[in-house]
């Protein structure tokens, strides 16, 4: 638990909470984005070098992508005017799933990368569902708006009080899953109809 915590059951200290990442998050999100692009044989990652958090999701994405015999691409971003340039790099290698992971950068430059991502002809796939309300093809991760409602509860605990460490950190409970139907129409994919069904919310 990064040294915060002494186990998930009993915290201890003063700290408690929703995780809010899944060790096995990258690997179904790769497994989600090769139903939604048949074919990929090759995934390319939007590394922001400034985010020491997001060495721990290549890690899981590239041994991912290794069991599924995809081969991984990462392309580094620095600043915002780094983008162009990396999403052209992986559009020169031919990747056919970028995904961008979780990242402030990220976010705050979601609707240009969308933008970027569509121009270069390149599928994409995201944690944030905000990144696919910008354009982008697809989100799937945990439903942090449900991790908010969980937490008033944790809250309210601990307001009668209750101790922090003795509350369980608690496992997310609800996955998310976005598509932007309107952007797959643009890049010429067809999502197979079982995921969409699949989909919390398809957007058109």
């Amino acid at each position: 638990m990064f040294g915060f915590a002494a186990n998930v059951a009993r915290p201890g200290g003063q700290v408690t909470g929703i995780l809010v990442s899944l060790d096995t998050l990258p690997g179904k999100q790769l497994e989600i984005g090769r139903e939604a692009v048949h074919g990929v044989t090759k995934i390319g990652f939007l590394y922001d070098t400034s985010n020491s958090a997001l060495a721990i999701v290549a890690q899981r994405l590239e041994a991912a992508a290794a069991s599924l015999n995809i081969m991984f691409v990462r392309a580094d971003v620095s600043s915002p005017h780094d983008l162009d340039a990396a999403l052209q790099s992986l559009s020169r290698e031919h990747v056919g799933l970028v995904f961008v992971p979780q990242s402030p950068l990220f976010f705050t430059e979601r609707s240009r990368i969308a933008a970027l991502a569509i121009a270069a002809h390149l599928p994409t796939l995201y944690g944030f569902r905000q990144h696919v309300e910008a354009g982008g093809l697809i989100s799937y991760n945990i439903n942090t708006r449900e991790n908010f409602r969980r937490a008033a509860t944790f809250i309210d605990r601990i307001m009668k009080g209750t101790k922090p460490g003795d509350l369980p950190i608690e496992l997310p409970t609800k996955l998310e899953f976005v598509i932007n139907l309107k952007t797959a129409k643009t890049l010429g994919i067809t999502i197979p109809p079982a995921l969409l069904v699949r989909a919390d919310e398809v957007i058109e």
